[in-house]
C-alpha cells in the first residue's frame, strides 16, 4: 500500500465522504473558494488550528508570522485553520477572522474557513493529520494552536502541542527545507 500524504488522500481511509476525482484534499479558504492542497506539493507545511481569543493567540500568531517571513521564499507555507471547538475562542465570521489575523498579526499565509478538528464533523484533513501523528493522550486535538509539520512530499513528520512555541520548531522546519 502506498504511503498516504496530505496531497493524495484516498477516499476509503477513515470512511470519509468521497474525495474529488484526483483524490486531493480540498478545503475552503477564508473567502469560501475551494483550495486543493495539492497546490502546496513540494513545500514544507505547518498546519495549525488557530483562534483569535485564545491565551496562546498573542504568542503564536507573531511567531508564525516570523517563521513565514523568514522561510516563505525557501518553500515554506503555513496553513491556518480557524476552529471554534475550544472554549468558543474563534466566534467570528471568516471575514472577521481574516481581518484579525492579517491586520493585527500581519499574517500573509493562507487562512482557511473555520473547521472542526474533532468529532464526527471533523475536517477530512484533520482526520488524516490526527491518524498520522497521534497526540500525547490520543489522537484528538486538545486545544487551539496544535501544529502539524508536513514535508515536501506531504508526509506528516511531527505534531506539536499548543504549548509548543512556533519558534522552538524552527530547527525542524530548517531541516526539512535543507537550510543551514
Amino acid at each position: 500500500m502506498a504511503t498516504q500524504t496530505v496531497f493524495d488522500f484516498p477516499d476509503d481511509v477513515l470512511q470519509q465522504p468521497p474525495m474529488p476525482a484526483d483524490n486531493a484534499f480540498s478545503d475552503k479558504d477564508v473567502k469560501g473558494q475551494d483550495v486543493e492542497l495539492s497546490k502546496y506539493k513540494g513545500k514544507v507545511l505547518l498546519i495549525v488550528n488557530v483562534a483569535s481569543q485564545c491565551g496562546f493567540t498573542n504568542s503564536n500568531y507573531p511567531e508564525l508570522t516570523t517563521l513565514y517571513q523568514k522561510y516563505k521564499d525557501q518553500g515554506f507555507e503555513i496553513l491556518a485553520f480557524p476552529c471554534n471547538q475550544f472554549g468558543g475562542q474563534e466566534p467570528g465570521s471568516n471575514e472577521e477572522i481574516q481581518v484579525f489575523a492579517c491586520t493585527r498579526f500581519k499574517a500573509e499565509y493562507p487562512v482557511f474557513s473555520k473547521v472542526n478538528v474533532n468529532g464526527k464533523e471533523a475536517d477530512p484533513l484533520y482526520k488524516f493529520l490526527k491518524s498520522s501523528k497521534g497526540g500525547f493522550l490520543g489522537d484528538s486535538i486538545k486545544w487551539n494552536f496544535t501544529k502539524f509539520l508536513v514535508d515536501r512530499e506531504g508526509k506528516v513528520v511531527d505534531r506539536y502541542a499548543p504549548t509548543t512555541s512556533p519558534l522552538s520548531i524552527e530547527k525542524d522546519i530548517k531541516k526539512l527545507l535543507n537550510v543551514a
